[in-house]
């Protein structure tokens, strides 16, 4: 069963990163759900490197008590702030096969209520 979701998950992604790319401007927002943290990354394809990165494995973020919903709307707003300071309004939104729904949106909600346009 385990096999069948990342093989499902994978596709959903290659079909959705064959249309979406980072550039300088307007980085792609990647984010990465493990079963304990959530990870997001802001990517400039072009160049192949990372522009901001948190998770809430953080040492601020992982001392706070709250449920895993909750941490994700933290992380959103971490990354929000410290795209802001790197000058960065505009990302794209990579759900990298995810569905939207739990974790992945209260991350972006809260994300664009830290001032992020996607």
């Amino acid at each position: 069963m385990a096999n069948k979701k990342i093989y499902r998950r994978n596709r959903i992604k290659q079909r959705v990163r064959k249309s979406i790319s980072g550039t300088p401007e307007r980085p792609r927002m990647s984010v990465f759900r493990s079963n304990r943290d959530i990870y997001v990354q802001l990517i400039d394809d072009l160049a192949g490197q990372t522009l901001v990165s948190t998770s809430s494995a953080v040492a601020a973020i992982r001392e706070q008590k709250g449920t895993k919903c909750e941490k994700a709307a933290m992380v959103g707003k971490a990354v929000a702030e410290m795209a802001k300071e790197a000058g960065i309004n505009q990302v794209v939104f990579d759900r990298n096969g995810y569905l939207y729904h739990g974790r992945v949106k209260s991350l972006a909600d809260a994300a664009r209520e830290g001032g992020l346009t996607f």
